[in-house]
């Protein structure tokens, strides 16, 4: 499996940390988060990394040249200082060549204990152009975002209403074609989300293990506490 991760953003809620260092490359136990996120990856049967990178990216390409990578292949994307958006990103890719016909896409500050498999499995039986794994939110780590009915997201929209009760899990799948469809070179997922939603066209996948990430000094301080009562299972060390 190929999995693109996002890592081009500026990290501006983690503000002066993100100042001279990437937002994946935080430390989280004692090492960048990048470690952290690469080796649960390379445990859910990820073979090849397309880092998307942006702000601060060669710091990404020194850290992974100088760490034995889990991942046997990596590969970098990088948008300099035009920030593209995550669609875009994504649509660099493309251009450039990188892309498998099929492939996962996280962010590069998510860290989601779930298992991929039955998540690709879903996705490649679906005959969708993409899946989104959403996660029964109720409000708890967000707005929810996400009306979700047989197997499928009905409706993915950033404003919130009370019918909402799912969240985007951050993890998604898609197929090349669709972003060979797309000409724009600046855009958000967010809004290929609810264009496909619309048509019907988004495949959903519920999973119940609840995600972190390290956007936020409180996101960040959750995930410390989760891998070190999971460790040595779910950190690589």
């Amino acid at each position: 499996m190929q999995c693109v991760i996002l890592a081009g953003g500026l990290g501006t809620r983690m503000r002066p940390l993100t100042e001279s260092c990437p937002k994946t490359l935080l430390p989280v136990c004692g090492r960048p988060f990048a470690y952290h996120q690469l080796h649960w990856l390379a445990r859910q049967g990820v073979t090849e990394a397309v880092y998307a990178i942006g702000h601060k990216g060669d710091l990404i390409r020194e850290y992974w040249a100088s760490e034995r990578s889990p991942i046997s292949s990596i590969r970098y994307v990088d948008e300099g200082d035009h920030l593209r958006g995550t669609g875009g990103a994504i649509r660099l890719a493309l251009e450039l060549g990188v892309l498998e016909e099929s492939f996962l896409v996280i962010y590069g500050d998510s860290f989601l204990p779930v298992e991929f498999s039955p998540i690709w499995q879903a996705f490649q039986s679906s005959g969708k152009p993409a899946l989104m794994t959403i996660l029964r939110n109720e409000g708890r780590w967000d707005r929810s975002n996400v009306i979700y009915e047989d197997g499928r997201v009905a409706l993915y929209d950033k404003a919130a209403n009370s019918a909402m009760h799912y969240i985007d899990y951050g993890l998604s799948a898609f197929r090349r074609h669709l972003f060979e469809n797309i000409q724009d070179k600046v855009f958000d997922l967010s809004t290929v989300f609810h264009d496909l939603s619309l048509q019907g066209d988004l495949a959903g996948f519920e999973v119940r293990e609840r995600f972190y990430e390290i956007g936020s000094q409180e996101g960040l301080n959750d995930l410390e506490r989760y891998l070190v009562a999971a460790a040595p299972m779910v950190s690589g060390r």
